[in-house]
């Protein structure tokens, strides 16, 4: 990729308009923070914003960075890999720091509708560790995109990065976020409930949350080094029946391979998109099929969330695991969503509608 423009732009423009876009991404931030205190189930209306509007704010900077060569101007025109690995890297900080100054005014709400003990510089330190390391990766990405490769070889690469994502997550994880060992009492905790919830992993690592009272669990890894990561806050708010459902929930998406679904849909989805810029057929009609397989791909991993609340209602009881759902969204401050016909862009069916079916599985 490279600027539109034939020289770059000076080094006092680009710092103006990194200021400037940061500026407008905090009044965004802070504008949409307010509206959506105002909302009901704010803390799912601030998921939205930061998905809906934030995110597509911060890849708006990037490509007018992209476009205006400013990373071309911070690697002082130096070339090859060294040059655009430095360039883009730049470019994709630059649209980071946009992103963490949307960000930082939304922690204030964020604190009053959770009512947590979070403060802004802490929360967008952490943020900034994020960001950061997400940079690193995606850097990692774009720079070979630059290379020239064939569609062929370009889709060979995108594949190859995706499986090594999963398989060093375990590891990468630990890089942008702070992480401890489970001292002995909770790791002979968790030792047990895992065996009841038949969860396999390796070894666990904790998430410091305590301010934030985020209480969440999830697994990462391949089959033969999975961990197992999970906040501080879990056991703490969640007594052991319902840790122990919600840990047989994501037992049981390891065995429905809820995240391979996912990875492999869009790779899958993907494919007519390189077939299109290989010029080998007509490009709308393939982007049609790109978009048809989205959308099946997400079906498919919708099925893998169901059957995941299957194997953990098998494991535990329908019930238990409704309870563990609606005691998670109670500590959340969520409101179970409820469709009548799912989102075809969703990758998990609405949270109500989950509840609903294990307790029709609990009538029978």
């Amino acid at each position: 990729m490279h600027a539109l423009q034939s020289a770059p732009i000076a080094i006092g423009t680009a710092a103006f308009l990194v200021g400037v876009l940061a500026v407008v991404g905090a009044g965004i931030g802070a504008l949409g923070s307010a509206v959506v205190r105002r909302l009901s189930n704010p803390v799912a209306r601030y998921r939205q914003l930061f998905l809906g509007i934030i995110l597509p704010f911060t890849l708006l900077s990037y490509v007018v960075f992209l476009l205006l060569g400013l990373g071309h101007l911070i690697a002082g025109g130096q070339t090859g890999v060294v040059g655009a690995v430095v360039a883009t890297f730049a470019e994709l900080l630059a649209a980071g720091t946009v992103g963490l100054a949307a960000y930082a005014p939304t922690v204030p709400g964020i604190r009053s509708v959770r009512d947590i003990e979070l403060s802004t510089g802490r929360a967008v330190v952490r943020m900034g560790r994020y960001v950061l390391g997400i940079t690193a990766l995606v850097t990692v990405v774009v720079v070979p995109l630059e290379t020239g490769l064939s569609p062929p070889g370009l889709l060979a690469l995108v594949t190859v990065f995706a499986v090594t994502v999963q398989a060093v997550s375990p590891w990468f994880i630990p890089l942008i976020r702070s992480v401890d060992r489970p001292d002995e009492p909770t790791a002979e905790t968790l030792e047990r409930l895992k065996e009841r919830a038949g969860l396999t992993v390796r070894d666990v690592r904790v998430f410091d949350t305590e301010q934030e009272r985020t209480a969440n669990v999830t697994v990462r890894g391949f089959p033969g080094y999975r961990r197992l990561f999970l906040t501080s806050t879990f056991l703490d708010v969640f007594d052991d029946e319902t840790a122990t459902a919600l840990l047989a929930i994501q037992a049981g998406r390891q065995n429905a391979r809820v995240l391979a679904r996912v990875v492999g849909g869009l790779l899958v989805a993907v494919v007519p998109l390189f077939v299109a810029l290989a010029d080998v057929g007509p490009l709308w009609p393939l982007a049609g099929a790109s978009l048809g397989l989205i959308v099946a791909s997400l079906w498919v991993t919708r099925r893998g969330v169901r059957a995941a609340d299957d194997y953990a209602a098998d494991r535990v009881g329908p019930n238990a695991v409704a309870d563990a759902l609606e005691r998670y969204a109670t500590v959340h401050e969520m409101e179970p969503s409820r469709r009548r016909l799912a989102n075809p862009f969703s990758k998990s069916p609405p949270l109500g509608n989950r509840i609903d079916r294990l307790r029709e599985q609990a009538g029978e």
